[in-house]
């Protein structure tokens, strides 16, 4: 079990969130229940997933949830470019958040690269113990 709040990704998941919450508020009254709640839910999904992941047993298991929460990544870009497309957004708004995504992205691929390098020298350890 790790302390998710100690990690640098959470915190930027975090302050990524807490973004898309402060520009969401301009969308349209209508897209309450549609484009702002599904921008707001990916955004949090980040760092829900991550601390999600931080307190599994396992480094498989927190593989998986920085897995989950690249999906969200991805996702919320895709809802920003949207809501550029409809005119609830500048790009100018867009591209700051975009390019965190971006970043947050890289670590997320990095902590997968050291658990995955974690993972495999224990079975090489496991495998040349049981040899």
């Amino acid at each position: 079990m790790r302390d998710f709040k100690t990690l640098d990704i959470w915190k930027r998941g975090i302050s990524l969130s807490k973004m898309i919450y402060v520009l969401s508020r301009e969308f349209p009254a209508e897209e309450k229940f549609g484009l702002q709640s599904q921008i707001r839910r990916a955004a949090t999904s980040i760092p829900i997933n991550i601390a999600e992941g931080c307190g599994r047993d396992s480094l498989k298991d927190f593989a998986h949830f920085i897995h989950i929460a690249e999906g969200s990544a991805s996702e919320l870009e895709c809802e920003l470019i949207i809501a550029v497309e409809l005119g609830f957004i500048t790009d100018y708004q867009a591209t700051p958040l975009i390019e965190e995504i971006s970043q947050i992205r890289k670590m997320m691929n990095s902590y997968k690269i050291k658990i995955q390098d974690t993972l495999s020298l224990k079975k090489k350890k496991s495998f040349e113990q049981d040899s």
